[in-house]
């Protein structure tokens, strides 16, 4: 009965509408916009709410890890978000800082991650996926920042379904240079570094995300496709967290050595409004 009169009380038009308004203004949010949703279900309707309203073509997914016991109780180890076409930046690799806008007063963190790109449709009524299947679909993988942003101050400490709620804590996606031999490359050569203002803050490899990154690309293309949002060719899809997810503020400089492949840099600035059409 519990869970019945939790579920009915979640609003996903109106908390969807709540965090547009929020990301719109580069404003903040210092508790969730009315009742949480109790289940990922739920947070993905607040989603796809959410995505209608923001209007902008998804030029991908992110994915994200939801560690145990969590993943037990939401049924779930990863979750997915939408990367949207224009908080997509390319960069060369070769240390040319470029600018990460994030939530100044909301929450903000960089993650390096290893990103891979399908080249073709997935078909829309398959929702079954191994590693091994999804692989026929990449087109390419590539070294990438996710810029991990909400206006909601502290909204991993939420859990999943919240998270999930707001675009998965996405608000943009570094792209640098593709990675020509990742086929024949085992994960744990894979290495990465993170640093902010010079300071080492966290190392891994592309073994840190659990399966790996194909597994990561696996889930994307199975929840997707319960939710009727079927991977398209050329999406973007940021499979996980190398090196962990590391808070950083306003005006900090970050940087994602990828061994052999590139060294990427970004500062982030406060984001600014976006223009209403």
């Amino acid at each position: 009965m519990v869970s019945v009169v939790s579920h009915l009380a979640f609003d996903a038009k109106k908390v969807a509408a709540e965090f547009v308004k929020a990301r719109r203004s580069a404003g903040s949010l210092t508790k969730y916009p009315g009742s949480a949703p109790q289940d990922l279900d739920s947070a993905y309707r607040c989603q796809d709410e959410a995505i209608a309203l923001w209007g902008d073509a998804i030029a991908g997914w992110k994915v994200g890890w939801i560690s145990a016991p969590l993943s037990q109780q939401f049924g779930a180890q990863r979750l997915v978000g939408p990367i949207f076409s224009h908080s997509v930046v390319r960069t060369n690799g070769a240390g040319t800082t470029v600018t990460a806008p994030v939530f100044a007063s909301g929450f903000a963190a960089i993650e390096a991650e290893f990103v891979v790109q399908l080249s073709k449709d997935a078909p829309a009524n398959v929702a079954e996926w191994t590693s091994e299947t999804a692989r026929r679909f990449v087109k390419a993988m590539f070294i990438g920042i996710e810029i991990a942003s909400s206006p909601l101050v502290n909204i991993n400490d939420y859990g999943p379904a919240v998270v999930a709620s707001d675009f998965g804590n996405n608000a943009g996606l570094l792209l640098g240079p593709e990675i020509p031999d990742w086929q024949v490359r085992s994960l744990d050569t894979m290495h990465c570094e993170t640093r902010i203002d010079g300071l080492v803050v966290g190392r891994g490899n592309a073994a840190a995300v659990s399966g790996g990154p194909l597994a990561a690309l696996a889930f994307a293309l199975r929840c997707n496709a319960l939710r009727g949002r079927p991977l398209r060719e050329g999406d973007f899809v940021s499979t996980g967290a190398v090196t962990g997810v590391h808070s950083i503020a306003a005006g900090q400089s970050a940087e994602a050595i990828f061994t052999g492949f590139g060294t990427l840099r970004c500062r982030t600035v406060p984001m600014t409004p976006v223009a209403q059409d």
